[in-house]
């Protein structure tokens, strides 16, 4: 089993805010696939913390999770549910937002650092390792603080190009789940993503 864990904050005032992208991702894909999704006491010998929800694929084997913790704190489920998928951090990837990115500009890496993201920094000290594969989406810089500039919502003249990225994003998620090599992964969406932007 391979899980995806797109990040975010919970509740409808942070609904489609730059930070909230990556549970956009997952939220595309679930309604691509026909998939809903439920709480935690939806999986079956599931044990461990229970702030999240998701929507399980039998076909690709997977699992879409989406933290309820808020942010900074998104890493505080992620090992047991790698424990109860019985799978390692390599077969994880987290979807989230990238203020060094421009709007809807894609880029996937199988390791690093956090790039000062609190929620991808959260699920790498608790997993104690940086393999972990990660597929930022580009919010843009801010004209204002980063504070402020995540918690906004996408201007009208960016909705299109965003949309279109979400969608993009969601299709790259879902090669991997059935494939699940990397390298062919990035040279596969990369050579797409750098002709142009996300169309």
């Amino acid at each position: 089993m391979r899980l995806v864990v797109g990040l975010g904050n919970p509740g409808p005032e942070y609904e489609s805010t730059r930070h909230n992208v990556g549970f956009d991702v997952v939220d595309f894909l679930a309604r691509r696939e026909g998939l809903l999704f439920e709480p935690a006491n939806s999986l079956e010998r599931y044990d461990g913390p229970p702030a999240f929800l998701c929507a399980r694929s039998f076909e690709p084997d997977a699992l879409l999770v989406k933290p309820t913790t808020f942010m900074n704190r998104s890493g505080t489920i992620v090992p047991s549910l790698l424990t109860w998928a019985g799978a390692a951090p390599a077969e994880l990837m987290v979807v989230f937002d990238d203020l060094d990115l421009p709007p809807a500009k894609l880029r996937l890496r199988s390791h690093g650092g956090a790039g000062g993201h609190n929620g991808l920094q959260s699920i790498l000290e608790t997993l104690g390792t940086d393999r972990v594969l990660r597929l930022r989406v580009g919010i843009g810089r801010p004209r204002t603080d980063a504070a402020r500039h995540v918690l906004e919502r996408f201007a009208p003249e960016e909705r299109e190009a965003i949309d279109g990225a979400v969608a993009e994003a969601a299709e790259a998620v879902f090669a991997w789940l059935r494939a699940g090599d990397i390298d062919r992964l990035m040279s596969r969406f990369h050579s797409r993503w750098n002709q142009g932007p996300a169309q």
